[in-house]
């Protein structure tokens, strides 16, 4: 599968959704979760898949197996996305 590799940049948390989605990572647990407060509720959760979903108020989040161990690199994508 062709893919940008680590240089790809996106500008919204929406992008990294659909091409963590386009990649097929969606449901590939990461290997280092990550604590995370959504933006959204203040409900903290650990982020352990490329794409995971505030337990609280369902918002989404991403990052690129690239960007794993960056938090700076997770993106929200909205409510249900």
């Amino acid at each position: 599968m062709s893919h940008d590799g680590c240089s790809g940049s996106f500008e919204t948390g929406m992008m990294v959704v659909d091409k963590v989605r386009q990649m097929g990572f969606d449901e590939h647990y990461m290997p280092v979760p990550l604590p995370m407060v959504c933006e959204e509720c203040n409900t903290a959760f650990e982020m352990d898949r490329y794409e995971t979903h505030c337990p609280n108020c369902g918002m989404v989040y991403a990052v690129t197996p690239c960007h794993a161990f960056d938090p700076s690199q997770v993106k929200s994508a909205g409510i249900g996305y």
